[in-house]
């Protein structure tokens, strides 16, 4: 491996919008670290994408809320690449759980995977990226919409926010900048998950464009924040999200 290569690690990057993100940073010129949960052939799929495209990626499984996991994952990516330049934390989780029910099994669930988790990797960051690193999380852009049965994720994700905002502050003087991309709907399948056909076009109206987003166009907005056209951008939400909210 080329030890001057920028390098990425992408949290959560075997499916959906993660898988987007780690081959759009690939074919940006990163090195890219694929992590993943579980799914261990979906990760190694997306690194032999990236080969296939002449890039450089290695996949590390582990868990976003364990820190020894993390631990790892950066320390793996440090000793293939020589360096750690962006990391965004992308794994989350998206349970439908009404707030009458009290849930507290499912609520913690949820907080640890998408706050906790936020929490680890963005602390891990803060303390490993070099001199003009990109830190990036994924929020939500359903926050506004405080739609039935997501409350605890959208208390999650406002979580992810509020801590963006204090690193962003933390690292002052590091040339460090700290941001967060809240997509709106993207028919993945952790979105598509528990809806019906009509409740996706539903939802797909409420923007103005009248239609879903693509794990594409998220992408795109981690590049720009991740490349050279987002160094001026600090401690901001870009809502990617048709003008959904």
């Amino acid at each position: 491996m080329n030890q001057t290569t920028r390098a990425a690690i992408v949290t959560g990057a075997s499916r959906g919008l993660g898988r987007a993100i780690a081959l759009r940073l690939a074919a940006d010129g990163f090195a890219v670290t694929v992590n993943y949960a579980g799914n261990r052939q979906a990760a190694g799929e997306v690194v032999q994408a990236i080969l296939d495209q002449g890039g450089r990626a290695i996949a590390v499984q582990g868990d976003v809320a364990e820190l020894a996991d993390m631990q790892r994952l950066f320390d793996e990516t440090r000793a293939a690449f020589g360096r750690i330049d962006v990391v965004v934390n992308n794994a989350g989780t998206m349970p439908y759980l009404t707030i009458a029910d009290l849930d507290l099994e499912g609520f913690d669930a949820v907080m640890r995977t998408n706050l906790r988790g936020a929490f680890i990797v963005l602390g891990l960051a803060a303390r490993q990226v070099e001199e003009g690193g990109r830190i990036i999380a994924l929020s939500t852009s359903v926050i506004a919409k405080a739609f039935p049965a997501y409350g605890p994720y959208i208390a999650s994700k406002s979580g992810v926010e509020g801590l963006v905002h204090v690193l962003a502050n933390e690292l002052r003087g590091r040339n460090v900048t700290v941001n967060a991309v809240a997509p709106g709907p993207v028919p993945t399948e952790l979105f598509l998950n528990g809806k019906t056909e009509q409740q996706v076009e539903q939802i797909a109206q409420l923007a103005p464009l009248q239609r879903l987003g693509t794990p594409e166009e998220i992408a795109a907005a981690v590049s720009f924040l991740a490349g050279p056209d987002g160094s001026w951008v600090n401690s901001q939400v870009i809502r990617a999200n048709g003008g959904f909210a």
